[in-house]
């Protein structure tokens, strides 16, 4: 069984030589058959001369970013099992066999832990150590129910048929987050053994800002969990604006010597129609990233393949607008009945609210289903 040992080229010969000859060493001393790949960007110090010296194996990548390198990389792997770490020193390659046991158990993606094996004093700024990974982590391990207690560690393991059901599309530093989940979300085997971290070796600075990329990481799992970022809040805001609403739409609301009326009645309608929008464009989101596949195909557009989601969400939000239109067309009688002259403070709000809420509701509901009906479309190579 072949191992292929990947690592990014970072434009920097020196600490990249010290991390080949140290998995070259780890591959002697196992016994097992392996080969290095290192993924090339097109660095421009002479790193890929002194990886060829050392029996390394170049890949070029024209596709530029961190995450582009290592795909290609992992393409271009013959071994059936693949160990990615980063080639800045940090991590020894001399010491895989934790991540080789794990694997012929039979788990398909194992993390290191940097927190159980060790971090070197400097290794790790105090904002990452104490703040960002364990904040990731923690969000990591409640949206996609990953067991790994260390998100984003560079040093990792997995098999290249799970590699290739990953379908990974990223191309940048959310490569190796966007591993983590989708392994965790289409169910595979994810284990984590300790390993070490020591100071970058590199002659310059990381490229990493930790408040930046902490963000960026963020916002990435953020956007693979539709449920979480859109729908949940959505539903939560969409009921309790309902309820006020219904509660204010029959009239005030005294508790103790506050009386909430008309204003509180076009707050609570404007939650409504916000937490609503949440929820629609939770959907619309999770179906795109279902046909990018970003997200796990699911049930839910082989469903929509076969429903009439156009015709009943369109039909839907066409009797809300005309819901709407009836209860301003009624607002509009009663105002008549008034000459049209000038209205008393408060007077038919509670009608014209209903009718703009309704109207909003439908055309969110109408334009929606316009957009699903649109990406329930079938297309080549897509199962109908």
């Amino acid at each position: 069984m072949q191992i292929t040992i990947l690592m990014p080229c970072l434009n920097e010969a020196e600490t990249l030589g010290r991390c080949i000859e140290k998995a070259n060493l780890w591959i002697r001393n196992s016994g097992l058959e392996a080969e290095v790949i290192v993924a090339d960007n097109g660095s421009t110090d002479g790193s890929q001369e002194i990886a060829k010296s050392l029996d390394a194996r170049v890949v070029p990548v024209k596709e530029k970013g961190y995450g582009a390198a290592l795909f290609h990389g992992c393409m271009a792997a013959t071994g059936e099992w693949i160990i990615m770490g980063d080639s800045d020193d940090s991590y020894n390659f001399s010491q895989l066999d934790p991540f080789i046991d794990k694997l012929r158990e039979g788990h398909d993606l194992v993390m290191g832990n940097r927190f159980l094996g060790g971090i070197a004093h400097g290794a790790m700024p105090w904002k990452n150590r104490y703040i960002g990974n364990p904040v990731l982590t923690w969000v990591g391990r409640m949206l996609f129910k990953c067991p790994a207690k260390d998100f984003h560690c560079g040093l990792r393991a997995f098999r290249k048929d799970a590699f290739l059901r990953m379908d990974l599309r990223t191309t940048g530093m959310e490569f190796a987050s966007e591993m983590v989940i989708k392994a965790s979300l289409f169910g595979m085997q994810v284990a984590e053994v300790p390993t070490t971290l020591s100071k970058d070796g590199r002659s310059r600075s990381p490229h990493l800002r930790p408040w930046r990329d902490g963000w960026r990481h963020l916002r990435f799992m953020l956007l693979f969990s539709p449920l979480w970022l859109f729908v949940i809040p959505g539903l939560i805001t969409s009921l309790l604006s309902f309820v006020v609403y219904i509660m204010l739409l029959n009239g005030i609301i005294r508790i103790g010597n506050v009386s909430f009326d008309v204003h509180t009645l076009f707050f609570a309608g404007a939650g409504l129609v916000l937490g609503y929008l949440a929820i629609s464009m939770g959907v619309v989101i999770w179906m795109i990233g279902i046909r990018e596949g970003l997200l796990q195909d699911e049930f839910l557009l082989d469903k929509l393949h076969t429903s009439p989601v156009l015709e009943l969400g369109g039909g839907a939000g066409i009797l809300l607008i005309l819901g709407g239109l009836g209860s301003g067309g009624f607002a509009l009688f009663e105002w008549g009945s008034a000459g049209f002259g000038a209205l008393q403070p408060g007077e038919l709000l509670r009608q014209v609210s209903l009718s703009t809420v309704l109207v909003l509701m439908g055309g969110v509901t109408l334009m929606v289903s316009l957009i699903i009906g649109f990406l329930a479309l079938p297309t080549q190579g897509e199962r109908l």
